[in-house]
């Protein structure tokens, strides 16, 4: 006679009926736990960057502030965004190369042609915290009735465009200025959240002259910001500098009215002294440029100015510029593939190392934040990310031609530089989750 009740009639037959499901079904549950919620181990001296990253930000906690919640906040406004790999993502960018209009052309590398789309769906993933995909409401209301300036060479130009095009996901931005050729001085109005955006063209930082037909170098004044943007600091409250390939130019270096030397200047009859220490000086007057205007400013009008000094971007030419294939990769580098050495590393580091000089000052820091976006590490491993050829419309519509231009330095939009302004954004978040805990 068959039993009515066999869970209860049978409970060894329920056992080992069972048990082996319940395992098959608890481990990957367990995989899928440890892949969103990685275990944190130490990181192995070869994954870190050799110096103090500025972007890990500090808290100073009461010893009497034990609840859960005191400790979970401590834990969410430190970050280190340097180390980490990038993983596949799914879901892709926020805006594409037609939803967008502000994209400069050379940069549109899906409306350009480019026939492989691997290299949109990949995030930044780093070691020890979550970066969040980037929230466009929640930037415009952070920075709501306020002035966001990009300052620098094209660098600047290609993450004011990112962070236009997402922004514009969510509110159309207005252009409502424009001047110098090329556009090199733009602003745009988001009416939404009374926000301005704008970009100033400024390779140096300092005061300089571009080469010219009668002159085949540049000129640097070291001792000089360039008042094309700090003539406006007044009117802005976030800075975003942003410099380096240009340095790596010709040029003649000037302190005041005497000729400090030359990088690559044959035929001049100046010492030649290289850019490095030219960029160190160059961040530094700018450094030191913001600092004393920025008192009378702070007092004239109560506002807190925040500078964001993004670090170098590697370039990825493999050969020669205007051959097949110069950049040719369609995924990122893997662990190991590629270090973080030479000018990279050596560019990166001066910019590093002036924004630390400047935090250890604390009487310089009033009424000021400051931080290095450290975009160096995560941007050499996205080889794939670049326009190569497709800084044209289709260049192969005719087939392979012996020489093709690349463009192996800029980013593709929308692309790996997204991330960068998924880290300003988090950085900002942060800054004002340390502030709440302050109070």
């Amino acid at each position: 006679m068959v039993s009515s009740k066999p869970f209860k009639d049978h409970p060894q037959s329920l056992t080992k009926k069972f048990l082996p499901w319940t395992f098959y079904i608890l481990l990957p549950l367990a995989i899928l736990h440890l892949y969103f919620y990685p275990l944190n181990f130490p990181l192995s001296p070869s994954d870190q960057l050799p110096l103090h990253n500025p972007i890990i930000i500090e808290t100073s906690s009461s010893p009497s502030s034990s609840s859960k919640e005191e400790e979970r906040a401590s834990v969410e406004i430190t970050c280190d965004y340097t180390n980490g790999k990038w993983v596949h993502d799914k879901l892709g960018p926020l805006y594409n190369g037609t939803s967008c209009s502000t994209i400069k052309d050379g940069q549109n590398c899906m409306s350009h042609g480019r026939p492989d789309m691997g290299y949109l769906h990949w995030r930044w993933k780093p070691n020890q915290c979550q970066l969040p995909r980037f929230e466009p409401k929640t930037f415009l209301q952070m920075v709501r009735n306020k002035h966001l300036a990009f300052v620098g060479d094209s660098m600047a130009r290609n993450q004011l465009e990112s962070l236009l095009c997402m922004l514009a996901t969510v509110s159309p931005p207005d252009l409502v200025y424009h001047d110098g050729g090329d556009n090199k001085f733009r602003r745009w109005h988001f009416p939404s959240h009374n926000v301005n955006v704008s970009i100033y063209w400024s390779p140096f930082l300092v005061k300089g002259f571009e080469k010219s037909g009668s002159r085949n170098y540049n000129e640097l004044y070291l001792d000089s910001v360039d008042e094309r943007w700090a003539s406006d600091m007044d009117q802005m409250d976030m800075i975003v500098l942003s410099v380096g390939h240009w340095f790596l130019h010709p040029a003649v270096y000037f302190d005041g009215d005497s000729v400090m030397g030359c990088h690559f200047c044959p035929g001049q009859n100046y010492t030649e002294v290289g850019f490095y220490d030219v960029f160190r000086k160059a961040i530094k007057t700018t450094l030191k440029g913001i600092f004393e205007r920025k008192g009378a400013i702070s007092r004239a009008s109560g506002r807190e100015i925040n500078i964001i000094v993004a670090t170098f971007s590697p370039h990825h030419f493999e050969g020669q510029w205007d051959k097949f294939g110069a950049c040719p990769r369609t995924r990122p580098y893997k662990k190991g593939e590629k270090e973080l050495e030479g000018m990279d590393l050596d560019m990166r580091n001066i910019e590093v190392e002036e924004v630390e000089a400047v935090k250890g000052n604390s009487e310089q820091l009033e009424g000021l934040r400051l931080v290095a976006l450290d975009i160096t590490k995560l941007s050499l491993m996205r080889p794939d990310g670049h326009p190569g050829p497709y800084m044209y419309a289709f260049p192969f519509a005719n087939g392979i031609a012996e020489r093709v231009q690349n463009d192996c330095v800029h980013w593709c939009l929308p692309g790996p530089v997204d991330t960068w302004n998924e880290i300003l954004l988090d950085v900002m978040k942060r800054w004002d989750s340390r502030e709440a805990q302050s109070r």
